[in-house]
């Protein structure tokens, strides 16, 4: 968590988090939440794959780049999951640095030059971040600055999918049932293998710490017996944020976890009918996206999900906290530039906006980019993805370069980069960007546009983590902690998959010295530059920690942070002017 005085937005900064319990209940240590030396490459030295263009404009999902949710509602445009076309692999040897595109600075898209952030394989790990030091601060949309009601959007996109496949493709009526229970099965950072029907779980060495078949978990033994102690075969691929595959899909963000369910329950019902050891449905999961998501759906009212979000708007969604809203117009007073940069379509984009925010939600920001197509708005060339005007919601002409300030569609962050060089006035502002998917957000950001990154994550708040109760003896006021509870995490932890962060390695699960991080959590810490639970986090927490140096005003600060730091958080502090 992030705490800073809302003033200057700059003075005391305090990062701080608990560590989050992993499978076997007791407190893990904490992941490193600060980023690693920001080298351009990816770890692993391995060269990147050949750069392919964008296949078009024409809305179609190639087949093996789809999936359940990167080309859901806040990525609609079906799928257009770009791949991420980073080097392979998070293994051993010198960082691979990607070429530096044209006209492109220290900060900006595709920089392979040293800058703040650390540049160069031998770095030394970026100490402080502050808030204060850049011009610009980008918001994704979906599960960022829009917060879902979690089950009830979740049972959406789950029967979204599956009312398809059963009316349309002619799969197993069963799947339409659905009890409460089985939403367990949904964890992110989940890899599917299309070809076995198993659901992975990987350490940060590419090792598998658990798996499933369809929704029955394997054994320690049937996990060493398939897949022993060595890398996963598909692992350099998955941890380059390669999405181009037909071998395997990436489960990282809240759009996606209905879906990994429904693939988990068809490979069942396969199991069950036909016996079947290959399975071929991903094309029909396909299929269910595009009636579903498509660019024309909202306005056709095709498919389920659409018409019931503008029907139900309040069902679905939870409307914008005043804290974040008022951190927001702060933001703008203290001169910084605001973006809102999301996959979803401009008419999606405006219900949502209204409905959480209000009918001013234009105000608060300086530059709105809907359909941006990420990953692909950072790792793709002007001519590849140019910005495009809108008209009621329509996209008209491409554009050559991007002069103003507005509301666009699609689009590539070179340009972007250029006009917020104008607005600034700077060869090289500073840019933060903050995003819920480690593939379309965050490793984009950081690996192709070298902008500093927050992670929203809400696994940080776990099963218990959170901020310290009132006690009886002294007020919060007077403890310098918060005025109420933090929000409870979504739903528990999944007992089927366990810590998001930490696990066991399969067969030695009762000895101490095999707990090891998790392919997610090391991914949080190379590409981002901190996590935080929520955009809450940080508006509340500014608010609270003024009316606790008031509280500690007769008293030294470092009285204040000694409390904090007893209280068991890990705390960073830095001074600024």
């Amino acid at each position: 968590m992030f705490i800073s005085n809302p003033r200057s937005l700059g003075g005391k900064r305090i990062f701080k988090t608990r560590a989050p319990k992993h499978a076997s209940g007791t407190r893990a240590p904490p992941p490193p939440f600060r980023t690693r030396p920001c080298c351009r490459g990816l770890p692993g030295g391995r060269d990147r794959p050949e750069a392919k263009p964008h296949p078009g404009e024409s809305g179609r999902a190639e087949p093996h780049r789809a999936g359940p949710s990167r080309a859901g509602p806040h990525r609609a445009g079906l799928s257009r999951a770009e791949p991420g076309r980073g080097g392979a692999g998070m293994g051993r040897g010198a960082a691979a640095a990607p070429p530096r595109a044209a006209g492109s600075t220290a900060r900006g898209p595709s920089s392979s030059s040293s800058s703040s952030r650390g540049g160069g394989g031998g770095s030394a790990m970026q100490q402080h971040f502050s808030l204060a030091d850049c011009e610009v601060v980008g918001f994704d949309l979906d599960h960022t600055l829009c917060r879902y009601h979690l089950p009830q959007s979740e049972r959406l996109i789950y029967d979204s999918f599956a009312q398809y496949l059963v009316t349309e493709k002619g799969y197993d009526k069963g799947l339409l049932t659905l009890t409460p229970e089985s939403l367990d099965f949904c964890c992110k950072g989940l890899v599917l293998d299309l070809e076995d029907g198993n659901f992975l779980k990987l350490a940060e060495d590419g090792t598998v710490l658990r798996a499933s078949h369809g929704t029955r978990s394997m054994t320690s033994e049937e996990i060493l017996e398939i897949y022993g102690r060595r890398e996963w075969k598909h692992f350099s691929a998955v941890s380059g944020m390669l999405s181009r595959s037909g071998k395997y899909y990436l489960y990282d963000n809240y759009f996606d976890l209905p879906g990994a369910l429904l693939c988990a329950r068809v490979v069942d019902s396969l199991d069950q009918h036909d016996g079947q050891k290959k399975y071929d449905f991903w094309k029909d999961m396909v299929a269910a996206i595009q009636h579903n998501y498509k660019i024309t759906a909202f306005k056709e009212e095709c498919g389920m999900y659409f018409p019931e979000v503008k029907n139900h708007p309040d069902k679905y969604l939870q409307r914008c906290p005043e804290s974040v809203k008022k951190w927001l117009k702060q933001l703008k007073s203290a001169g910084k530039i605001l973006l809102l940069i999301t996959s979803s379509h401009s008419d999606y984009c405006r219900l949502l906006c209204e409905y959480i925010i209000g009918n001013d939600f234009e105000e608060y920001f300086d530059i709105v980019i809907t359909n941006a197509l990420k990953p692909g708005f950072f790792s793709h060339t002007p001519n590849q993805r140019p910005f495009r005007t809108l008209e009621n919601d329509e996209e008209q002409e491409a554009l050559l370069s991007l002069d103003k300030p507005g509301w666009y569609s699609q689009g590539n962050a070179i340009h972007l980069y250029e006009l917020l060089k104008k607005m600034t006035g700077k060869l090289d502002p500073k840019v933060v960007y903050f995003g819920d998917s480690m593939h379309s957000d965050i490793f984009p950001a950081h690996h192709y546009s070298n902008w500093e990154t927050v992670f929203i994550l809400e696994e940080l708040l776990g099963d218990k983590v959170m901020v310290p109760a009132e006690t009886e003896s002294e007020p919060l006021e007077k403890k310098g902690k918060y005025e109420g509870r933090q929000p409870k995490a979504p739903y528990p932890i999944s007992k089927q998959w366990g810590s998001f962060f930490m696990d066991r390695l399969p067969g030695l699960e009762n000895a101490e010295e095999t707990l090891v991080r998790t392919w997610s959590c090391k991914c949080i810490s190379t590409y981002s530059t901190i996590a935080i639970p929520s955009l809450e986090s940080i508006a509340v927490s500014r608010k609270i920690f003024l009316k606790n140096l008031k509280a500690e005003e007769l008293k030294s600060r470092k009285v204040f942070l000694k409390n904090l730091k007893t209280e068991g958080f890990m705390i960073i502090l830095t001074e600024h002017g």
